[in-house]
């Protein structure tokens, strides 16, 4: 192929490389000239064009990308058209995508201008999923390489689709264990399964003891089932362990124990009566990918999972950190979440404005400031200590709140946003702070019980970790923060709370409803009147 600047009148049957655009004149890279695009071109008083001109043994990059695609393409696949020299290769059903890792390394090698890109191997794909894409990178690939290359990466995609499947779930309690546990637990299987059209077809709960877990693998062998999953209330540290050694005196055997994948290492493998039989790590509980998903969906698609392919997939096998994983990788102190009860910190550095002279938070309801009965609703809610974030109107703030066991602090750069009062709020807390719930001080209807809600939904360990106060479905305020959270809710700018990192960790959010409490609005004179707030000179911004 030959490539370069040549003579207009030299051009006819060459292709652009690069777009042209003149007025009332176009034309895109890769655009075939023929004799009139050269007559316009000239008439526009264009002399010169860098182009591509094919040889005899070329292949146009469109029908190379087509060629090369049709031959990786395997079972259960499909290509797309051909556009400027690529071919999209899609999944058929849905399924794992099985690759030819080293033919498809050989054709890379061929030539660099022939490429196949793909998902990594063993991913789980639904119908319609692009899963690699063949591109010719200049305009042409020569016939005797296109041909190497085809050879070379011959059936090299396929999907192994799913199949539906009955899974016999069994799950283990113990007293410590949360009600709500196993239900969150069997809704985030579901989500699993139902992509390949698989059920929970037996659910079974038993206490966590060997004797019990081996007569209910027992007593399943009959049922029509395909395989079976195992919830354990406590995680397996053994192959000795409860869940191992059940499944071992009920007939059945250990393929492999624990695998190179985090979050995943306490999984275990087994067979019974031909069937899989998998012990979920505790990180299955959660939606969030785990080393459970990447066994779970080899069942589902009838691939062989051994022993030797648990351990490779150590290669990739550190996942992304996930704030939802219920094992923290981090090393928890001694004085964990768990032992330490969260703060508060109110937010009361703001300047009213549409309440015009009066400072609402001072604004008084059978004779006591807001601010002061949220900040009495704190301190009688499990919160403790309680932190008020204060502005220029600080003196006010502070004779508001005289007599109570509260920690004011002072926010200089108030006028610059919310955002800066959270973060004052947040660093001025004690530094093992683990959690904190962060409250507006012109909501009075919060009280003790809604903030005391908040805070018992919070479960670090089952990826609960932000807790927002809602109302009819509508998120509102208060809301609880885990500690890992906080650096991140310092560095938000302007006028803003954090929103922000609510839609970036979606998955570590819970909801409480709490009616009209969670989104009420004292933004104005009318509002406050409304609820039976009265002003008068102690609320007067003039005299604070």
């Amino acid at each position: 192929m030959f490539f370069g600047e040549l003579p207009i009148h030299h051009c006819t049957e060459c292709y652009l490389a690069h777009s042209i655009k003149h007025p009332g004149l176009t034309y895109k890279k890769g655009y075939l000239l023929d004799d009139d695009d050269i007559t316009r071109l000239e008439q526009a008083g264009v002399t010169h064009l860098t182009v591509a001109r094919l040889e005899d043994e070329d292949v146009h990059e469109d029908m190379a990308a087509t060629v090369f695609a049709g031959s990786a393409q395997g079972a259960n696949t499909t290509c797309g058209e051909a556009f400027t020299g690529r071919v999209n290769i899609y999944a058929e059903c849905s399924g794992m995508l099985v690759l030819d890792e080293e033919a498809i390394l050989s054709a890379n090698m061929v030539d660099p201008a022939i490429t196949l890109a793909t998902l990594p191997s063993f991913t789980a794909v639904t119908k319609g999923r692009m899963i690699g894409t063949a591109k010719i990178i200049p305009f042409a690939a020569h016939r005797h390489h296109l041909q190497a290359a085809c050879d070379a990466v011959k059936n090299s995609l396929k999907i192994a689709p799913y199949e539906n499947k009955r899974v016999a779930v069994i799950s283990s309690s113990l007293p410590h264990l949360k009600p709500g546990t196993i239900a969150k637990t069997l809704k985030a299987l579901e989500e699993r399964l139902a992509p390949s059209g698989s059920v929970v077809g037996t659910h079974i709960e038993v206490p966590h003891q060997k004797e019990t877990l081996r007569k209910q693998l027992q007593d399943l062998r009959n049922a029509p089932v395909d395989c079976y999953i195992i919830f354990g209330a406590s995680a397996i540290v053994d192959i000795h362990d409860v869940i191992p050694a059940a499944l071992v005196e009920a007939g059945g055997r250990i393929e492999h124990f624990g695998m190179p994948v985090d979050p995943g290492n306490l999984l275990l493998l087994g067979m019974l009566d031909g069937r899989p039989v998998i012990g979920a790590p505790g990180c299955a509980r959660s939606p969030q990918e785990n080393g459970f998903d990447w066994v779970l969906n080899r069942v589902l698609a009838n691939l062989p999972v051994t022993a030797g392919q648990i351990k490779a997939m150590g290669v990739g096998g550190l996942l992304k950190e996930i704030y939802s994983r219920p094992q923290p990788r981090e090393k928890q102190p001694a004085n964990d979440a768990a032992s330490k009860p969260p703060a508060a910190v109110i937010l009361a550095a703001g300047k009213s404005r549409r309440t015009g002279e009066h400072n609402k938070l001072l604004a008084q309801v059978q004779g006591v400031p807001i601010i002061r009965q949220v900040a009495l609703s704190a301190i009688e809610s499990h919160a403790d200590p309680v932190h008020v974030v204060a502005g220029e109107q600080i003196d006010a703030i502070k004779r508001a709140l005289q007599g109570l066991p509260v920690t004011v602090v002072s926010n200089p750069n108030a006028e610059r946003g919310l955002s800066t009062s959270l973060a004052v709020g947040l660093s001025s807390l004690p530094a093992d702070t683990n959690c904190a719930v962060i409250m507006l001080g012109d909501m009075p209807e919060i009280a003790a019980s809604h903030i005391n809600d908040l805070i018992e939904g919070y479960e670090p360990q089952s990826g609960r970790l932000i807790g927002v106060a809602s109302s009819n479905g509508k998120r509102g305020n208060p809301v609880v923060w885990d500690g890992r959270f906080f650096e991140e809710l310092k560095t938000l700018k302007g006028d803003i709370g954090g929103r922000p990192l609510l839609e970036k960790y979606q998955e570590a959010v819970y909801t409480v409803e709490m009616g009209r409490a969670a989104r009420l609005d004292l933004d104005d004179p009318s509002a406050l009147e409304a609820f039976g707030a009265k002003t008068g000179a102690y609320s007067l911004k003039k005299h604070v």
